[in-house]
């Protein structure tokens, strides 16, 4: 009952995944901590009360299961990019709190037939976080296809219909996302493999880096968009620029005005060869803006100023299927295995 504790928390994880895509590192401390402390004495009760070796044996191999490959798994994802943090932490968390089924006798309430017990379909290997797993995967699988079919009803075709969507350049600042750019030309045509490489790379700019950007310039991209031969040149930048922010866009507060304020043109100290000023406003924050490098804040920027429409890709919180996976989890069961089940392969 304890371990049902995950539901609310990831409900909430869940909707402020949707809001401001962020996370509060703290909020996973109180779960590890729970986790621990019922795996000791889920340890403890087993090994000392009236249980068969079996079952020992059993939870055993569950638990270490769950521990040691899906807290890896989760950790590989992330250095090959594909979770965030929040994500990573979200799974490892999982895989700790929720290593064996979970059993629910509603029968004491008098509920017979199918749903007196729940979970109502579990596994052969019993590893509930794997079941998790699954869920979350294939309720996220749905994101793409309804993503795509959205564009194409509205008749965006592109290759990118399934992970990205079309929007006004100019209300980049209002999303969350990745700009996308998609090369020109048919996959027959290349002949090496940079080019290759080229016709699926579409990550371009992080649009939390771009209001950092914004941010740390004191301009707003309206601005950017209406002028940008002069904010191209590193001589425009600002003397004293801001600090950046985290790029929330509930957290970003760029006003700029035009109010006289010295630019590094005014005080002599012009970086040489750093258009829109990207290398230098990665220096100054040490680098640190998701990942962006200057030549993709670079191109990011150049497309912002010169596209009426840019595409990107809105991403999708991880948090929020896995919600889903867990309340589906706890209450049917592995919709994967119930499938191969039904179909007389498990």
């Amino acid at each position: 009952m304890l371990r049902l504790v995950v539901l609310p928390v990831f409900g909430y994880l869940a909707w402020r995944d949707i809001k401001t895509r962020r996370v509060p590192r703290r909020t996973w401390y109180p779960l590890i901590a729970l986790a621990l402390v019922l795996l000791v004495w889920d340890t403890y009760v087993l090994f000392t009360g009236d249980t068969t070796a079996y079952d020992q044996r059993l939870f055993v191999i569950q638990t270490a299961i769950s521990v040691f490959f899906l807290i890896p798994l989760a950790y590989g994802f992330w250095l090959l990019g594909g979770f965030g943090g929040a994500d990573t932490k979200a799974f490892m968390t999982i895989a700790l709190l929720l290593p064996t089924y979970p059993e629910f006798n509603l029968w004491v309430f008098d509920i017979q037939g199918t749903l007196s017990t729940l979970p109502v379909v579990d596994t052969e290997v019993g590893v509930f976080s794997l079941t998790v797993l699954a869920n979350t995967v294939l309720i996220g699988a749905l994101y793409p296809v309804a993503l795509a079919a959205k564009n194409g009803v509205s008749g965006y075709i592109s290759p990118g219909m399934f992970v990205a969507t079309p929007i006004q350049a100019g209300k980049a600042t209002q999303k969350y996302g990745v700009l996308l750019e998609f090369v020109e030309g048919r996959l027959r045509d290349v002949r090496s493999l940079s080019g290759l490489r080229a016709q699926f790379s579409w990550r371009r700019l992080d649009l939390d880096a771009l209001r950092m950007y914004l941010q740390w310039r004191d301009l707003t991209l309206a601005e950017l968009r209406d002028n940008p031969e002069r904010y191209c040149d590193p001589a425009s930048l600002p003397a004293e620029p801001n600090p950046p922010g985290n790029g929330s866009i509930a957290n970003t507060d760029v006003t700029a005005t035009d109010s006289p304020k010295k630019t590094r043109g005014d005080v002599g100290d012009v970086p040489e060869d750093d258009p829109w000023g990207a290398a230098a406003f990665l220096d100054d924050i040490d680098g640190n803006a998701f990942g962006t490098t200057p030549e993709m804040l670079r191109d990011g920027l150049e497309m912002l100023a010169d596209e009426d429409e840019v595409w990107i890709s809105p991403g999708l919180p991880f948090i929020v299927p896995m919600f889903f996976g867990l309340v589906l989890a706890f209450t049917y069961g592995d919709i994967l295995f119930a499938f191969l089940r039904l179909v007389g392969v498990a």
